[in-house]
Parts: structure tokens; sequence; C-alpha cells
């Protein structure tokens, strides 16, 4: 900061300014530098409201002086405070002047909002969503769903135990058991959330990923009850268009037991390498509920009967948008997720 000033009261204003800047080491005394000479009521500014009380001939010289000394003293104030950032990590100041950082909007996760699409479809067919604890005991992840002491789904290797009862669920069938033990049927509910197992890490597993399990119970419940509120989900979630079949399968926890498949979303059930060339994609299981659940729960299964299903909500959401990597969900890449937004 180096200026020839020839107004006495100007150039007293600037060698103050200048010792103070030279002098300020630190973010609050700059600040109070930038307030005492530079600020609104700084006594800078103080000097222009004298223009008017100097004689016409010294008017020019004044003013001419007096914008000299506010460029040289806010130039030495910006190059004081650079030379300070350039020996730390962070900046002193941040200049409230400057002009602000677009923040874009914020959107949901696309699991999300798979799953509160999921969700509103059940729920326009009158089903509540319940959920329940990630940390469970073996009676509601196993013994309440009809899986014996001896079955291979109980083994350590393929659960996260965290001690000898307790583990992380497997499953959100656990909530299905929790809600039929505290009331009474009639019920109609859905139960979504995380779950957990030591699968290796691919393209199509993942050790935690997210369910959504349902159940129905009422007097009389038919299996065609089942395959028609499932035909009404599928056609809400993927379109009017799209075709189901159902094929024999077993779960531990519903007799008779049934996977649910529908027409190839990308090709239309022609065939592609998407559905290996067969033209149905699986999506879902279900089952009517076997009694012996019925019976841990305290439900009467000669007045009751009832289904349940089950669906990965990663693998609805990969079918839907033509995903082909369950690890995309979980990288936190804006790039993939933008692609989701709305």
């Amino acid at each position: 900061m180096s200026q020839e000033f020839t107004v006495p009261k100007i150039k007293a204003v600037y060698d103050e300014a200048t010792s103070a800047i030279n002098g300020a080491n630190d973010a609050a005394a700059l600040e109070d530098v930038k307030n005492k000479y530079l600020g609104r009521k700084g006594l800078i500014n103080g000097l222009f409201s004298e223009i008017g009380k100097v004689p016409n001939e010294e008017k020019k010289a004044f003013g001419q002086e007096l914008n000299q000394l506010k460029n040289a003293a806010t130039t030495a104030w910006e190059a004081k405070i650079a030379s300070l950032n350039e020996s730390t990590d962070a900046p002193l100041l941040f200049d409230y002047s400057k002009p602000g950082l677009e923040q874009g909007a914020g959107a949901s996760h696309i699991l999300t909002s798979t799953i509160r699409e999921i969700s509103s479809i059940f729920e326009t067919l009158g089903f509540q969503v319940c959920e329940g604890p990630e940390v469970e005991t073996p009676f509601y992840n196993f013994d309440g769903l009809n899986i014996p002491e001896n079955h291979p789904a109980r083994d350590f290797k393929d659960n996260f135990y965290l001690a000898d009862d307790l583990l992380l669920r497997s499953q959100t069938s656990t909530v299905q058991i929790r809600v039929m033990e505290e009331s009474n049927p009639p019920f109609r509910f859905i139960s979504p959330g995380r779950v957990y197992r030591p699968d290796a890490v691919d393209a199509t597993h993942y050790f935690m990923f997210h369910q959504i399990e349902g159940v129905a119970v009422d007097e009389n419940v038919t299996f065609g009850d089942m395959k028609y509120v499932l035909n009404q989900f599928v056609k809400g979630f993927f379109g009017n268009d799209i075709k189901t079949r159902m094929r024999p399968h077993f779960f531990p926890f519903t007799e008779p037991s049934a996977e649910i498949d529908i027409t190839c979303i990308i090709c239309g059930g022609k065939g592609c390498n998407v559905c290996k060339y067969n033209g149905w994609l699986e999506v879902l299981g279900c089952g009517i509920i076997d009694p012996n659940v019925f019976t841990s729960v305290n439900v009467d299964a000669k007045k009751y009967q009832g289904f349940a299903f089950g669906m990965g909500v990663e693998r609805i959401a990969m079918l839907k948008h033509g995903i082909n990597d369950i690890r995309l969900f979980y990288e936190n890449d804006l790039r993939f997720l933008k692609q989701f937004k709305g």
C-alpha cells in the first residue's frame, strides 16, 4: 500500500489504516480493521460526508484522493487476507458480499421412492404399513416363521449374530410375527425395511438390502384372493400391460407357496439377455400362511386363513429402471442418483 496524498486528513487516515492492516495477523483483527476503516460507518466513508465542507477550489483534489484512499485500503486489506490464507488450510475470512453458491433441491433416494410407491399401491388395497426392530431374537426371525433349529437358514455363516440370542434380522417377516402376536384378526399390513445377510458383494448381492413383506389374514381367505392382490400390485407398479404367472416354490412359513414372474419389461416377453431369453422375470414370493405360524402367534388356524408375500426393493427397482448392478444404490454417486430425481 504505497500512495502519495496531499490532503493532511486523508494522509492521516491512510497512515493509520496502513499500520492497522499490516499489524492484523488473524481473522478477528482483520474484521476489526475492515469495520473501522472500510465499513459503512467507517472512517473512510466518514470522510466522504465532509466533501460538502471543503472549499470549492479544493473539492476536486479532495474527492480524487479520497477515492484513491478507499481503493488503496481495500486492495491492501484483500492482499493481507490472501497472504494469511496462504499459510493456513482454511480461509480466515469469508466474504459475505460475494454471491452464494447455488444449491440444488434435494430429492429422495431411489430406494426410498420405490418403497413409498410400493407402499402407496398396497395402501389403496387396504394394507397398513408396519415397522419393527432391525435387531431381533431367533424366535421372531426363525421359530415364529416355522423355521426349525436344524434349518440351514439359521446357520451362523448365513446371519449376522450379535450374541446367541440376538441377530440382525435377515427378513422383514419378523414384523409379521410381532404384529400378529399383538393384534387380533382380521388384519392386512406390509412391513418395509432393511435386512442383513453376509452375502458376498457382487452385481446382484449386498450384505444389506431392503425388503417389503406383507400379510393378509381373515376368514375364508383363498389363494385366489392372494393372486388378485398381487396382480393389482404388479399392474400398478409396472403397468397394465404386464402379465404375470405363478410357479410352485417352497417357503417354510407358507404352504402352498409360489414365485411370481412378470413378462420382461425390456423385451415385452419376446426374450432378451435381461430375462435370459425366456421372456419372464421373477419379482416376488408368496403363499398361503402355514397353520404352524398361526399357532406360534395364538391365532385360531381353523377359523382364520391368510396369505403372505415378500419382495426385494432393490430387485424391483432394478427391474423397473433397467439397473444392472445393486452396488450403484450405495455408492452415493450423484451422477447415478440424479437420474431418478423427481
